[in-house]
């Protein structure tokens, strides 16, 4: 438990010298520093703040869908006084458990104002360029206060543990993961558990540290709690003295934490895990987005030095390229263990990122993209309760925040090293980080909406209890636009289906779901939107649609002009529905 007494003794030993003068100089340094790190995240995301709601990030469209959704609840829940916890106007008339989503209430709650008045799109990319800012500073408050002697140190693990492969990737959509500034101050207060008299004050801070980050991401508090798990055993087994002589308080500590926790947040999770919504697992098994080995040495494709093919190969999606350190970052990560290898702090840590990293691998070893037939130890735990909610590969978010650490412990080490030493070491760093460094997120031009939408034309057609169904209906990858609608209304009108987490045939049947439960006619046209083809429509065909739109409470059946497929869509609904209406740039059918 005395994990960093080691290094921050010799830290303090320097700091406790400064002069008046020089910390003043080093308070304007650290101003320069956090001011950097402004500018590098805004240039990240420079090319979706020029035109924030109509622009979308490319790197992973449904995702930035699925946010706007989330913070359109915010500013409900804010302005229309609608449920915490759930959200009724999306998957219209069931609604959304919204805890067992990622709801990032502590976000959308706060950012309610900007998402009413500027837009769900400006609130996005706010987020997201304030995510990496904020979590490059927290590392360096921390680094440069407790663990490191040299401000250079922490601004060069600090910029890693913000703007790192894994941090930008995230970027291209998933405001929950980029908004890590949190993760610092809970690591630290943990550690600090072991000191003599904080057992109360250290578990309340800490304790409302971990209600903080379960209303920004859970997943990402799963991550921390493992992750000390290992660290904390690889130290006992490491230190075991030092161990047992802080364990009485530290248990404590944590005792205290996980009480304030656990009755804060115990009515928001049951709703979670048994209200209406819940689910369980994941709607793909546990192998099918994992590390693969060779993404260790790859360069990310939003770096410098990226390569796109190479890393579409390695990684699913350009939102999980969780490694991806380069050739020469992983050299420099070796490096930097091995000069930390004396401390038994670091190699603690080193150990929690390796262990974590396996478990980012999956069930099997994966390489080049293909499955061997390797067996790995995560196939042990792949379907235990909560593990089995996690995307896999993002265990790997773990070993890439460590290694910011290690690098920052490893800079300030190498002062204590020859002149030539410290020059090759420089040397493979600025080899190993300058092609890392990132490049803008690219964004491509949002379908545009309809005036009959944006200017509020629909409320002459939806009275209160009903719905607008768009065609397509909103869901993940085949009806986003539909869903960009509604959530760039705020969700002034409810909708059924829709982009989401929930069970996929509720309730026999509550595994978990990317979409809204199946439907006749939701399922009729998505295969008309993807063949092109207008199917011929039997007597029971027709009254199952009819069924369906009854069902939906529907009040005006909207086609999304820029649709695929739009003409055989069109002829489908004219076949059921009628000729439609021309309202406000869009086509209608009024269903009476």
């Amino acid at each position: 438990m005395h994990a960093a007494e080691e290094i921050v003794q010799e830290r303090d030993e320097t700091v406790v010298t400064e002069s008046r003068n020089g910390f003043t100089g080093w308070r304007r340094f650290d101003l320069w520093v956090l001011l950097s790190f402004l500018a590098l995240a805004a240039l990240v995301m420079i090319q979706l703040w020029i035109d924030p709601n109509g622009r979308v990030l490319a790197g992973n469209r449904d995702d930035h869908g699925i946010f706007l959704f989330m913070l359109a609840h915010g500013e409900r829940v804010v302005f229309d006084g609608a449920p915490l916890f759930f959200e009724s106007h999306l998957n219209a008339p069931v609604g959304v458990n919204m805890m067992a989503n990622t709801a990032i209430l502590l976000l959308s709650l706060p950012m309610a104002p900007v998402t009413h008045f500027l837009g769900g799109g400006v609130s996005v990319v706010f987020l997201i360029t304030f995510g990496l800012f904020g979590t490059a500073a927290a590392w360096y408050w921390l680094l440069a206060r407790h663990l490191v002697r040299s401000r250079w140190a922490a601004v060069l693990g600090a910029a890693w543990c913000g703007f790192a492969p894994a941090m930008i990737s995230h970027a291209n959509g998933h405001v929950n993961f980029v908004n890590q500034y949190l993760v610092p101050f809970i690591v630290w207060q943990v550690l600090r558990l072991r000191e003599p008299g904080r057992v109360v004050r250290g578990g309340l801070i800490l304790g409302a540290l971990i209600l903080l980050q379960i209303f920004i991401n859970e997943e990402t508090l799963l991550f921390i709690a493992i992750t000390l798990l290992v660290f904390v055993v690889a130290y006992a087994f490491l230190r075991p003295r030092e161990v047992r002589a802080a364990a009485g308080r530290f248990v404590a500590g944590l005792a205290v934490a996980g009480g304030l926790a656990l009755a804060v947040a115990a009515y928001p999770l049951w709703i979670q895990f048994f209200g209406t919504g819940h689910y369980h697992g994941q709607p793909f098994e546990p192998d099918t987005i994992v590390t693969d080995l060779l993404s260790l040495p790859a360069f990310p494709r939003q770096a410098l030095a990226g390569i796109g093919p190479v890393a579409k190969r390695l990684s699913l999606s350009p939102t999980e390229d969780n490694t991806f350190w380069g050739p020469f970052g992983v050299v420099m990560i070796v490096v930097a263990i091995r000069m930390l290898w004396h401390s038994a702090a670091a190699r603690a840590a080193a150990i929690a990122g390796f262990v974590l990293l396996i478990c980012s691998m999956g069930p099997a070893l994966q390489v080049a993209g293909f499955r061997t037939s390797i067996p790995l130890p995560f196939a042990l735990v792949s379907h235990v309760p909560v593990i089995d909610l996690v995307s896999v590969s993002r265990f790997a978010m773990v070993p890439a925040t460590i290694i910011g650490v290690l690098l920052a412990l490893a800079a300030d080490r190498i002062g204590e090293y020859p002149p030539e030493r410290r020059r090759r070491f420089w040397i493979g760093m600025a080899l190993a980080l300058v092609p890392l460094i990132p490049k803008p997120l690219p964004v491509v031009q949002g379908d545009p909406v309809p005036a009959f939408i944006s200017a509020g034309m629909w409320k002459r057609y939806v009275p209160e209890g009903r719905t607008l169904v768009s065609v397509p209906l909103p869901e993940v990858t085949y009806g986003r636009t539909g869903q960009r609608w509604a959530t760039l209304e705020n969700l002034d009108y409810a909708t059924p289906g829709g982009y989401f987490m929930g069970p996929v045939n509720p309730p026999s049947d509550d595994t978990g779901s990317w979409r809204a439960p199946a439907t006749f006619t939701n399922d009729l046209l998505v295969r008309v939107q993807l063949t092109g083809m207008r199917p011929y429509l039997t007597a029971g065909d027709r009254e199952r649609i009819t069924a369906d739109l009854t069902r939906w409470r529907a009040a005006v059946v909207v086609l999304v002009p820029q649709a695929k497929n739009a003409a055989a869509l069109r002829a489908t609904l004219v076949d059921v529905l009628g000729r439609p209406e021309q309202v406000g740039g869009a086509e209608i059918w009024v269903v009476r």
